[in-house]
């Protein structure tokens, strides 16, 4: 769709094109995922699950979601709108809390003439366990990921879900040091490793029985698509309340060594921040690290998918490393003290996958949503067509970088827009009684040397 392919040249045209679509958020061809979910809460019509799609060009975007062979739904989106659809859970996905499984045809795929982005609700009503994620279009797919996730906590297991695009994909399964005791099916066994086949559509859904996924290696032969999280999870363990996690895993190639860590806004007190647990996800052995300001943890992880957690804190800073690193955040549950809201799960965005424009959702039904913006200090930022204003701004210690907080609107559809005269990042994020969603805004996808 939004393509036209010359067999004899093996070149495409149009506004879907590769050419055309770059590597970003932003594109023609999506898989939304079904992922596991608390069983009070994955059930329609009571909490849906549900996809808004946004127009990002100038031309009428016609969509069309099936599921295997079958058409799910099909609709058209306006230039620079937003069109939200709720889709049928899919019970071999989100039910119960394990084994691991595959499902043939376990995921929706979604395309559209025009390029949009997507993001998925897991479920989208403000309710007490939820999640959400920006989903990678096909093109900006890879080959190698390295998981994120959080561990069991009480019955309730941590997971990762691969999702092909094109028949016969193999799938290889790596399991980090934490990652080795998995509810074995599908293909996988009780200590991680596994081979495994999948489809275009197929979904091989991974759970532990103890332990925890993070710096698990999915490598396959052909593109997929990872996201990582967890069914409901109190965090830091055992301060209440538990909430669904799920992230879609930004590709091992377009990941980065630098990356700008900033907490979240303290909804019940916006003069202060709600703390944080964060993680840094070494890719390759021996990774050296170094933050600024300095942060009191070790700064060497010395194999493949080992990490190391920073407690609650309300610091800013920079990490940099000397290889590749993957970069979580998680928003602490709601007893920790830190106001209205629960857990939730997002990836540090790449320096250098910043961008000077971005189309994001923020599902109206929340109490309040927030759009973070990281910017180079004295950068020209708006958000919604309105500058950030010069007191908003917090230095992110001597790095030459600011934050700044910004309260979104819950009066529209609920798109809005950051536009700035240099690269930002923005993560967006929603809050309720003992519920909470987060997400990176948008990012390039660029592949990055390693």
């Amino acid at each position: 769709q939004g393509q036209t392919c010359d067999a004899q040249l093996g070149q495409c045209t149009g506004a879907c094109s590769k050419g055309a679509l770059g590597l970003s958020y932003i594109g023609c061809d999506y898989y939304p995922t079904v992922t596991q979910q608390h069983d009070g809460y994955n059930t329609s019509p009571k909490d849906d699950f549900a996809v808004a799609v946004a127009n990002t060009s100038g031309n009428v975007a016609d969509v069309t979601i099936t599921r295997g062979a079958n058409t799910v739904d099909s609709f058209s989106v306006m230039p620079g709108d937003v069109v939200v659809r709720t889709l049928p859970w899919v019970n071999e996905l989100t039910k119960g809390s394990g084994p691991s499984t595959l499902v043939p045809d376990g995921a929706y795929r979604l395309r559209s003439t025009q390029p949009v982005t997507v993001y998925q609700y897991n479920p989208i009503k403000a309710t007490t366990t939820n999640d959400a994620s920006l989903l990678l279009p096909v093109n900006a797919w890879g080959k190698t990921y390295v998981v994120g996730a959080w561990p069991k906590w009480s019955s309730y297991p941590g997971f990762y879900a691969v999702v092909a695009g094109e028949d016969g994909t193999v799938v290889d399964l790596y399991p980090s040091a934490t990652g080795g005791s998995i509810l074995a099916g599908g293909g996988v066994a009780a200590n991680g490793t596994g081979q495994v086949t999948l489809n275009r559509g197929d979904v091989l859904q991974v759970m532990v029985s103890s332990g925890d996924v993070t710096g698990t290696r999915v490598e396959a032969d052909k593109p997929v698509q990872v996201i990582g999280g967890h069914e409901c999870t109190d965090v830091p363990l055992n301060i209440v309340a538990c909430d669904h996690l799920e992230e879609s895993i930004i590709p091992l190639d377009a990941l980065a060594k630098e990356y700008f860590v900033v907490p979240p806004i303290h909804p019940d007190n916006p003069g202060a921040e709600k703390a944080q647990i964060v993680r840094v996800v070494a890719t390759e052995a021996n990774t050296t690290l170094t933050f600024e300001p300095d942060q009191p943890v070790a700064k060497n992880l010395a194999n493949p998918g080992d990490y190391l957690e920073i407690g609650m804190s309300t610091a800013a800073y920079k990490v940099s490393a000397d290889k590749k690193i993957l970069v979580l955040q998680y928003m602490v549950g709601q007893a920790a003290g830190y106001g209205t809201s629960d857990p939730a799960m997002v990836q540090g965005i790449p320096a250098e996958q910043f961008r000077q424009d971005y189309l994001f959702h923020a599902a109206t039904n929340w109490i309040k949503n927030y759009v973070d913006v990281i910017a180079p200090d004295g950068a020209m930022v708006q958000v919604d067509g309105t500058p950030v204003p010069a007191g908003a701004w917090k230095s992110i210690g001597a790095t030459g970088w600011s934050y700044a907080h910004v309260e979104l609107s819950n009066a529209g559809t609920g798109n809005h827009t950051v536009t700035a005269d240099q690269g930002v990042g923005i993560t967006v994020y929603g809050v309720q009684n003992y519920g909470s969603y987060w997400y990176p805004g948008g990012l390039d996808l660029s592949i990055i040397p390693q």
